[in-house]
């Protein structure tokens, strides 16, 4: 009965203490807070909604309608409750039933005798979004972290339950793994900083414990540099293998190092991605349009009045940087200054198991979010298998850059679709001159900056990649579909 007769703001207030969602319509409110009450039997959840009563009660029993000339404020001393700081809302419509609490107070300021005071919006820690983490629903905000004594370990608690559809959203997801569903309800910690989005980052002698047991948070990467100290990675924790799948509510305690940094924790109903389906995804709605990858190679090799030298083509290596394989999905960054690609799948398993999402080849942020496939080069690999390399010339048309004794018998036309031929796969040193005699300016190279060959390849690519020694021709398995070639 006392949660029936709540407020909205006073559901929210509840809820907000359990760390439960407080947006919605009143009826939603109420649901949540039932279950609230019906479920959790903890005494701390029924002293907050007797103290919110009792409050409740206490300022209806001083409405102005009752006459207590002993308590009589002036309108300007009256605090103003929460629910009705909706700024100019308020002043467009008649009062309404959940304003009968303050009919005379609001007549006066409806009437032009008085403002509402101005909500004041205090900005919200953000987190920054995570490609491999589709957000769903967001189960707590940010909350600030707030010790509670003077001690160095504290423990914050936060109570919530999980509504019927949240519930079978995680029961009816697939498993990534044996024990892993891909709808999760994860953890995130970050500095509460709120002037921009915040990366995932832990408190000191963090520990989280669901219910009963005690979740693993991630450990520490090894350090193979003497006096450099091994680094975390603060990734989202994920909380679904503890936690009781129905309408009960789930405990979570965060134990945490307090050392004068302030933190926030969130709670997130995600969906979790894989390599695979981001780069299907990228696939579909990445792909840069061979014009517009052309236009782009002319603006690079525009001459320049100030230059003393003239720009007449680029190399670009056709090897991925990362794998020291031929290109399969080429990609880069909308923001990114060169015209080099590495290769997508490998990009994004490298990701998937460490997300630093920095490019390979300029070592510059390249998030998700700004990776393109380069439809050109998609176009050039299809129609030159038996080349490492290629020089963009000034008109934005390419030529094959092959060994010596190839080039001398070579046609003299910019695009060249070549059959199969002896060659040897290695790189022309890179004061070698190009086609028609001419000096090559500028060579990008990059298959020497490597950083790692463990990534693992898809399953639909060939097996026979594991010979010993570098290969001639060795290359992965590559879509040929991206890009009609015209």
């Amino acid at each position: 009965n006392m949660v029936m007769s709540f407020r909205v703001s006073d559901l929210q207030m509840l809820l907000g203490f359990v760390g439960r969602s407080k947006s919605g319509l009143k009826h939603e409110l109420v649901t949540r807070a039932l279950q609230l009450v019906q479920f959790d039997c903890s005494p701390e959840v029924f002293k907050k909604i007797k103290e919110l009563y009792e409050t409740r009660y206490a300022k209806k029993s001083s409405e102005p309608g009752q006459p207590q000339p002993q308590q009589h404020r002036s309108p300007d001393a009256l605090s103003i409750h929460s629910s009705y700081d909706r700024g100019s809302s308020v002043a467009r419509t008649s009062i309404s039933t959940t304003n009968i609490d303050y009919p005379a107070l609001y007549g006066k300021y409806l009437n032009g005798l008085g403002r509402l005071p101005p909500k004041v919006v205090k900005p919200e820690v953000r987190l920054v979004k995570l490609p491999f983490y589709t957000t769903l629903d967001e189960l707590l905000k940010p909350t600030e972290l707030v010790p509670q004594n003077n001690e160095k370990l504290q423990e914050s608690p936060c109570i919530f339950a999980l509504t019927p559809r949240q519930v079978e959203l995680i029961r009816n997801s697939r498993e990534l793994q044996p024990g892993v569903k891909s709808v999760q309800v994860v953890l995130r910690i970050c500095y509460t900083d709120t002037s921009s989005p915040q990366e995932d980052q832990y408190p000191p002698n963090i520990a989280v414990k669901v219910n009963h047991s005690y979740c693993s948070v991630p450990g520490y990467y090894p350090s193979n540099k003497p006096g450099v100290e091994p680094k975390r990675p603060c990734r989202p924790i994920n909380l679904t293998h503890l936690m009781y799948l129905s309408a009960a509510t789930n405990r979570i305690t965060v134990t945490w190092g307090n050392y004068g940094k302030s933190y926030s924790v969130g709670l997130y109903l995600v969906r979790q991605m894989t390599s695979a389906e981001l780069l299907q995804r990228l696939k579909t709605i990445g792909i840069k349009h061979p014009e517009l990858c052309k236009a782009l190679v002319k603006e690079k090799l525009r001459l320049d009045p100030d230059s003393e030298i003239a720009t007449t083509g680029v190399r670009v290596s056709l090897i991925c940087p990362l794998v020291k394989m031929r290109l399969s999905v080429p990609c880069r960054a909308e923001t990114c200054a060169h015209l080099q690609c590495f290769d997508a799948v490998f990009y994004l398993q490298m990701n998937e198991k460490k997300p630093t999402w920095m490019c390979p080849v300029c070592d510059k942020p390249a998030p998700y979010d700004q990776l393109i496939i380069d439809g050109l080069l998609s176009k050039i690999l299809t129609e030159c298998e038996d080349a490492d390399e290629i020089e963009y010339l000034v008109d934005g048309s390419w030529c094959p850059i092959r060994a010596e004794k190839e080039r001398s018998c070579s046609p003299q036309c910019p695009i060249l679709v070549l059959g199969s031929s002896d060659v040897n796969g290695l790189l022309p040193p890179p004061n070698s001159n190009g086609e028609n005699g001419k000096a090559t300016a500028d060579v990008v190279d990059l298959t020497l900056d490597s950083s790692s060959s463990e990534e693992e390849e898809e399953e639909d690519e060939e097996e026979d990649d594991d010979d010993d020694g570098p290969q001639p021709k060795r290359r992965c398995s590559y879509e040929k579909g991206l890009v009609s070639a015209c």
